[in-house]
């Protein structure tokens, strides 16, 4: 209830303003191997035998990989793929969010005189002393996000949702060939879509709160 209060509170004072001062991001795991299609029994079917193929892609789906995503009204600011056996803790968070301030300067002119609004969840990297403190020397005005509510992440309600529905029956042969197709696809997407996805946050804080903290399924 406090989370909407304040989202909705800024956005009647601010306007669209706020709105385009966001930056979101968010991190997901994916699978060499996504859930089939109808088409896609087929599309292993002319390759080799069944049972061969079976195991190729059993072993594919057990292998994925972290992704960190962040993005705002505009678009892709920052895309990261995590090393396997990397843990995010906050050291090395706080490097992504340096690399994700060099990002903005690079990308959104302004954006950094402006006052960036950065929506990310509470999770421990996240809420960290040492992450405050670099956002505290960034100047940066951040959210209070709910906990463990990802109906209120537009990374995980609008952007990965997105994302994971247009990977469904891909498979992918190894890493290099992941990190391509997944970072063409982020970038490659109309601004539209990323202004639809922060734009969300409105309805869905104002039905957060109607619901009386409720969870928000649309």
């Amino acid at each position: 209830m406090g989370a909407a209060l304040e989202f909705l509170y800024r956005y009647h004072t601010d306007g669209e303003d706020v709105l385009n001062r966001i930056v979101t991001g968010d991190e997901t795991w994916v699978a060499h191997v996504n859930a089939e299609t109808k088409q896609q029994p087929m599309a292993w079917g002319h390759t080799g035998s069944p049972t061969r193929l079976r195991k190729a892609r059993q072993t594919l789906s057990a292998r994925k990989l972290m992704v960190t995503v962040f993005w705002d009204a505009q678009g892709i600011l920052l895309i990261e793929f995590m090393t396997r056996g990397t843990t995010i803790n906050s050291e090395v968070y706080c490097r992504t969010l340096k690399k994700l301030k060099r990002a903005i300067q690079n990308k959104r002119r302004g954006l950094l005189s402006s006052g960036v609004v950065l929506l990310h969840d509470n999770v421990r990297p996240h809420t960290a002393a040492r992450t405050g403190e670099v956002l505290r020397k960034f100047k940066w005005d951040v959210f209070q996000h709910p906990p463990y509510i990802p109906n209120l992440a537009p990374s995980h309600f609008h952007l990965f949702t997105a994302m994971k529905k247009w990977l469904g029956g891909q498979y992918f042969a190894d890493d290099e060939e992941f990190k391509n197709v997944v970072t063409h696809w982020l970038k490659s997407q109309a601004a539209a879509l990323y202004a639809e996805g922060i734009g969300k946050l409105v309805k869905r804080y104002d039905k957060c709160l109607n619901n009386v903290g409720d969870y928000v399924e649309k």
